[in-house]
């Protein structure tokens, strides 16, 4: 078995970014959504989305929050803010934890409004789809129980309901 010299992987991944991604990005759609924001967003989905389904409603919701001005709130931001303040120490994807909401970090979308100021994975094809494609919905707020099932609510109220129901818990 070869092995691919790092350039070489480099170029294969360029050459599909370009074919999969920038040859679908038309003018019009870059006016709308910048690439950058998209590609931020589309991260966010990667970590966040337990399949193509839960990206299109959870970029639906990701667009409610940033339509409405309010603070993103994504775990994954979370993630990332603790494991690049520890450089890496413990996992790149550590399990958050209520304290690491005060972390100081322009990727905490606890502590800051709109994206982050870029991406905090490789977004797959299909997440830069569902953030630019996403469902339409009215919910606001959003979980996965311990099951991986997705729920949604419209309002905290709801959402505090949906955590009592399937946590015993919340406020």
């Amino acid at each position: 078995v070869g092995v691919t010299a790092p350039k070489d992987v480099a170029a294969i991944a360029h050459e599909r970014f370009e074919k999969e991604i920038l040859a679908r990005y038309s003018s019009t759609t870059e006016a709308q959504v910048p690439l950058e924001d998209a590609l931020t967003i589309a991260s966010l989905l990667e970590r966040e989305a337990g399949g193509w389904d839960d990206m299109r409603l959870i970029s639906g919701i990701i667009w409610n929050r940033l339509f409405k001005g309010m603070n993103l709130q994504i775990d994954a931001t979370l993630q990332y803010s603790k494991s690049t303040a520890a450089g890496g120490k413990g996992g790149w994807w550590p399990v958050p934890i209520p304290a690491d909401k005060n972390i100081r970090s322009s990727y905490n979308t606890y502590r800051n409004n709109g994206l982050p100021p870029g991406p905090i994975a490789n977004p797959s094809i299909a997440a830069v789809v569902a953030a630019l494609n996403p469902k339409q919905t009215d919910c606001i707020f959003y979980f996965h129980d311990r099951y991986g099932r997705f729920h949604c609510s419209p309002t905290y109220a709801g959402h505090v309901a949906l955590l009592k129901k399937y946590y015993g818990q919340g406020r």
